[in-house]
């Protein structure tokens, strides 16, 4: 059963000053699971990003191997029915890795949940600025840098700029920043909350949140 938390933000223009627009975001925080669904979300992300490709062969996949070594008994040695067996050098590996396919299931409940629970986590570092997808008439990386400085927005850490339609000045204008992701609001996806240290949306955008 989830708690419903709602945030109240002032909104900034482009030159960092205070306009008289408030905006609420409202938030439903599940403390009974959505810790543990972020978790589970984590787990499944690094276990896809192996490539689980790792492999060896058992006895009955190792070349050779069909002729007795020798008779089964008279020789003085110890029995032996195959030179592929576990025990000799060449041979097969015993419960040795084999190509596997781990995915855990998260369904859109689940997910949504995460997305809530990640907003709310995060909810200091969110800034509501106006005009940002409109105001960039040709690409500017300076343009941008300088908003962000205005704004006291350090441009060194990982920023998320949400936005309605991405701009395609705007776009160009950070794609030379490695650290600063623009995304959609219809693409908002864990892994980008999960990375941003600071979180700049739109009003557009946060309207249709």
């Amino acid at each position: 059963m989830g708690i419903l938390r709602s945030s109240i933000y002032n909104s900034i223009n482009i030159d960092g000053k205070l306009l008289k627009n408030k905006y609420e975001i409202k938030t439903i925080v599940n403390y009974q699971n959505g810790s543990h669904l972020l978790y589970k979300y984590i787990i499944r992300a690094q276990r896809l990003l192996k490539q689980n490709t790792v492999s060896t062969k058992v006895k009955s996949e190792v070349s050779g191997g069909g002729r007795k070594p020798w008779q089964q008994k008279g020789t003085g040695r110890a029995r032996a029915g195959s030179n592929r067996s576990p025990l000799w050098r060449g041979g097969g590996v015993i419960f040795g890795p084999k190509p596997k396919i781990e995915n855990i299931k998260i369904n859109k409940k689940e997910r949504k949940i995460i997305l809530q629970t990640l907003f709310y986590n995060k909810r200091n570092s969110i800034i509501i600025i106006e005009g940002l997808e409109n105001n960039f008439k040709i690409p500017s990386t300076n343009y941008f840098s300088q908003i962000c400085q205005k704004c006291s927005i350090p441009i060194n850490q990982n920023i998320l700029i949400i936005v309605d339609k991405k701009s395609k000045y705007l776009k160009l204008s950070t794609q030379n920043f490695k650290n600063v992701d623009i995304i959609s609001i219809w693409s908002l996806n864990t892994n980008s909350l999960l990375k941003a240290k600071q979180i700049l949306i739109t009003p557009t955008a946060l309207s249709k949140l």
